[in-house]
């Protein structure tokens, strides 16, 4: 028994230690901060207007894009999309699905060195292309791929 009170009293000392540090200011809690948030490139309604207002207006194809997506999605609230930029220096890497109802679903940046890939599922409203669009330097770069969908994801 005394095995436990003494694990409890040390316990406690702890909580009342972190609290005290806590409440003195020597020690606060951390924040994360988030990038500032485009709202008009996200609620855009169209696929030049969400490319305009994004940054990746008159992007030149690219073979150096790497995008690995099923033909065919059987449920389109959870498409898998898996991207690889072979473009030195790319900076960020957004993903656009051009018949949803807001075309930019989700955009991605990366410090320098970093290895330019993602991997996460999407929602698709409808058979689309899936458009990849990244920025390296003040060039930007796109690729797309058409997937069928053919159960409802977003709005159906």
């Amino acid at each position: 028994m005394t095995h436990h009170r003494r694990s409890f009293l040390k316990t406690a000392a702890r909580f009342a230690m972190f609290g005290s540090l806590l409440s003195s200011g020597l020690l606060s809690a951390t924040r994360a901060f988030a990038a500032s948030w485009n709202s008009a490139a996200f609620t855009a309604t169209t696929l030049s207007d969400a490319l305009d207002k994004a940054g990746y207006a008159h992007a030149a194809d690219s073979s150096d894009i790497e995008l690995k997506v099923p033909e065919i999605a059987e449920n389109g609230a959870v498409v898998p999309v898996e991207v690889t930029s072979h473009v030195p220096g790319t900076t960020s890497i957004a993903i656009f699905v051009p018949d949803n109802p807001n075309p930019l679903i989700a955009e991605f940046d990366f410090l320098p060195g970093a290895l330019p890939y993602i991997s996460t599922r999407i929602k698709m409203a409808k058979t689309s292309d899936v458009r990849i669009a990244i920025k390296a330097g003040d060039k930007v770069f796109t690729t797309a791929k058409q997937i069928k969908v053919t159960a409802g994801g977003c709005g159906g």
